[in-house]
């Protein structure tokens, strides 16, 4: 998640693509230059350990836009495949 995170933080697509999960993952994927990510907070977790094969984040990202403050507050699912851990989906909370 962190390093996702500042995949996102540093515009890195091709990051992002290649730690998204093959079944969900956006053909092609745009940056918004416009947003800065500010700051990352680990609300909660399931799973996701060791010897996990799935597991989930709750987290909030917070960014500025054109000089506006706001916040991503999301739960987000991950599984691990040949070792590694990729995003599937989330689910945005307000």
């Amino acid at each position: 998640m962190r390093s996702r995170f500042t995949a996102f933080a540093v515009g890195d697509a091709a990051y992002l693509r290649a730690t998204w999960h093959a079944s969900t993952r956006p053909r092609d994927l745009v940056l918004d230059d416009d947003v800065e990510w500010r700051s990352l907070e680990i609300r909660a977790t399931s799973a996701g350990g060791p010897f996990d094969d799935a597991g989930v984040v709750e987290f909030v990202a917070r960014y500025r836009e054109g000089g506006v403050r706001g916040a991503l507050h999301e739960t987000s699912r991950f599984v691990r495949e040949g070792g590694r851990w990729s995003y599937v989906d989330g689910t945005l909370s307000s």
